[in-house]
């Protein structure tokens, strides 16, 4: 059965809590973190990123670090959101960390890793006798700064409940569904909804549009109609307004994407109709269109149909 947590009767205590990697989820995060009454020492690779973050926390418990093992030192919980698997194992399992990491502290994995790089990790923190969480985030910035994110949260009980204090700051809910890697392992199945749901409704605009159909008018019909899920509705801006900040950018959805694949061949679970969405956001972000929000889709299937 899985354990929501109920984080909202958590007792906070202040912690000294160190996060790394400073994109536009680790910093929010970071900033609910320190809003919640914690130290944080926040890292980035970029270290202009890490100085922009501490600067703008009135409060002042916020301090950039521009060597990782100095972030690290003496904090009780160690937050990653690195840009893939790749670069949080080369952070993580370098011997000048593992060893500067605390063996009270338990490290927690908030990024889209990959079930590899997941299993990597539990190895090598586990090796060293470390502990680790694999608690992937469902959720955009937005969730952050609202508190409302889902964690996936993997690995041993303790570990994980150690770990809820600190991420009441940013997530309503911590659900543990296994040991570590099944976090990864569910939220590649839930990023699968996602991003296979984006591609039908970029379709769909698209179809409608090519018969005449103004793009808004075609949103309200799918926003209020059996196939308007929460994605459908938080998602409106930015398929109707190119100018609206990027949540996800088509690059990151083909990362995903990859990665979704390779579980299900590794599992042997064929996966047709993501397979095709991968292709199309391949084919999206080989025009020039990386950078784009995920909804930036659309617009390039349009311009397909159009030319």
């Amino acid at each position: 059965m899985l354990n929501t947590g109920a984080l909202s009767t958590v007792e906070v205590h202040v912690a000294e809590v160190a996060v790394l990697g400073m994109g536009r989820m680790g910093a929010a995060m970071a900033r609910r973190v320190a809003d919640a009454g914690h130290q944080v020492r926040v890292w980035n690779r970029t270290p202009a990123a890490a100085d922009a973050v501490a600067t703008a926390d009135p409060s002042g418990r916020t301090t950039a670090c521009s060597d990782v093992v100095a972030a690290i030192a003496g904090a009780g919980a160690v937050l990653t959101m690195l840009a893939n698997g790749d670069v949080t194992c080369d952070v993580l399992l370098s011997p000048d960390v593992a060893s500067a990491i605390g063996r009270d502290a338990v490290v927690v994995d908030l990024g889209t890793s990959g079930v590899e790089a997941s299993a990597r990790l539990a190895a090598g923190l586990g090796d060293a006798g470390l502990r680790y969480v694999d608690a992937p985030v469902s959720g955009s910035v937005p969730a952050v700064e609202a508190g409302t994110l889902l964690v996936m949260a993997s690995g041993a009980a303790a570990d994980v409940d150690q770990a809820r204090e600190v991420l009441s700051s940013f997530a309503s809910t911590v659900l543990h569904v296994g040991p570590a890697g099944r976090g990864q392992v569910m939220k590649l199945a839930v990023n699968l909804v996602v991003h296979d749901l984006n591609a039908a409704l970029s379709e769909s605009l698209a179809l409608a549009a090519a018969a005449g159909v103004r793009p808004e008018d075609a949103y309200d019909v799918l926003q209020h109609s059996v196939v308007g899920a929460p994605f459908v509705q938080y998602k409106r801006a930015a398929f109707l307004d190119p100018a609206t900040p990027v949540a996800m950018s088509l690059d990151l959805v083909a990362k995903d994407l990859g990665l979704i694949l390779e579980l299900g061949a590794t599992s042997g679970v064929p996966l047709g109709t993501t397979l095709a969405a991968y292709e199309q956001v391949q084919a999206a972000v080989a025009s020039g269109r990386g950078a784009e929000d995920m909804a930036g889709l659309a617009r390039f299937l349009r311009e397909q149909s159009s030319g």
